[in-house]
């Protein structure tokens, strides 16, 4: 049978304490124990079923944690306050002082400042990449290179990384390949395709309502078990410790997710296609005239789509800006970063969510001052939201 992350999701039944339908929140810091050598055997990892500190698990974050594994088709996951609580205990476990890592040039830019800017302090080096040339990925690994990074769809370009290529590359040079899936939950299953690691923001659209920071890493038992190891492991000894009650509000979200996915990619996809054909440069994986829509089409679970994010390059910053301002006055979204919220959601990543990465190095990427990053809504007549924008744009000489 073919895996559909869905279906796994939606298996997965837990029993409230009192019966109820949802699971019941431990609102508790610490756990009592009836005897000490019960406490003892918990502190080494060997107790299952048994919580000790809620820094080191919680019932809450362990079901969220097992059905985002089951979403994902990994043995384990550990859920974190935030992405990056996720990404940088993921990197800091796999790497130690004279590492080296490959990564995409064109990844989150507080991913990137984190390799650019704080690794080095601790010895890890990092070189960037144009993701999508296998070539140039593989004559960038040295002897020291631990591991491979990137995002299935990279924020904000949109470009695709072809996982199974560079899955075969971190087996031949006995790498781990770390995947950061936070633009394509469902759509795209990197563990089922030779990732090692792969990582969500479940902030944007697994949870899908603009109103819980939160992250998770998606692995093997032996990895998860790492990390949360009371002597060495990073997610344990940094404290990124995602709330019970956060936790129970992401899982109930969850239950949404599939649904939610296909209306965020049919309106994305509607809304590329019309903007493309009114003579805008759209980028979206959707769109034949994308570089990697053949490889994107191949590596989807195509009743999802391709996603909910849109790139539109007007020209300048000035005329982003006034785009943006204007679309927001109207209502028909907000002018903010982040992504997934049930509202479309648009920024100029060049000034906000990629600012830590140098102008020249934008610049370099194709990242264009005029580049609008969108995260299409849940509209229900995505033509009505159509008419607005493009009224909006030929208000302002866009169009």
């Amino acid at each position: 049978m073919k895996f559909n992350p869905a279906d796994n999701i939606q298996d997965l039944q837990y029993f409230g304490e009192f019966g109820g339908v949802n699971p019941s929140i431990s609102d508790s810091s610490t756990y009592t124990f009836l005897s000490a050598k019960t406490m003892f055997d918990t502190f080494e990892g060997n107790a299952e079923g048994c919580y000790l500190y809620s820094r080191h698990s919680s019932p809450s974050n362990l079901y969220l944690g097992q059905a985002l594994a089951a979403m994902e088709g990994t043995e384990s996951a550990n859920v974190a306050a935030s992405g990056m609580g996720a990404i940088t205990p993921v990197l800091l476990q796999l790497c130690a002082a004279g590492d080296h890592i490959v990564s995409s040039r064109t990844i989150y830019g507080g991913t990137y400042a984190f390799m650019k800017n704080f690794l080095p302090k601790l010895g890890i080096k990092t070189s960037f990449v144009d993701i999508t040339k296998l070539d140039v990925v593989e004559a960038a690994i040295t002897p020291d290179t631990k591991a491979l990074y990137c995002e299935t769809v990279s924020n904000p370009l949109l470009e695709v990384a072809d996982i199974e290529g560079l899955a075969k590359i971190a087996k031949k040079h006995n790498l781990k390949l770390v995947v950061d899936n936070t633009f394509s939950p469902l759509s795209v299953s990197p563990a089922k395709m030779g990732a090692d690691v792969v990582i969500h923001s479940l902030t944007k659209f697994i949870n899908g309502s603009s109103d819980t920071v939160g992250g998770v890493t998606c692995g093997t038992q032996e990895f998860i078990d790492a990390l949360r190891n009371v002597n060495d492991g990073a997610s344990m000894l940094l404290g990124p410790t995602m709330d019970s009650l956060r936790a129970a509000s992401v899982l109930k979200n969850l239950r949404t997710l599939h649904i939610r996915m296909k209306q965020h990619s049919h309106n994305a996809m509607y809304l590329a296609d019309r903007f493309e054909k009114d003579g805008l440069k759209a980028v979206y994986p959707g769109l034949k005239s994308h570089p990697s829509h053949e490889l994107y089409k191949s590596m989807i679970n195509p009743e999802y789509g391709f996603g909910g994010m849109m790139t539109l390059d007007v020209g300048t910053l000035d005329k982003a800006n006034e785009l943006m301002e204007l679309m927001q006055e109207r209502n028909l979204g907000y002018l903010a970063v982040s992504l997934g919220f049930y509202k479309t959601l648009f920024s100029a990543p060049g000034t906000s969510t990629s600012s830590e990465i140098p102008i020249e190095e934008q610049k370099e990427m194709g990242l264009t001052d005029g580049l609008i990053r969108f995260s299409i809504g849940l509209d229900n007549d995505i033509e009505r939201t159509y008419q607005m924008m493009k009224s909006c744009m030929q208000e302002l000489g866009i169009l």
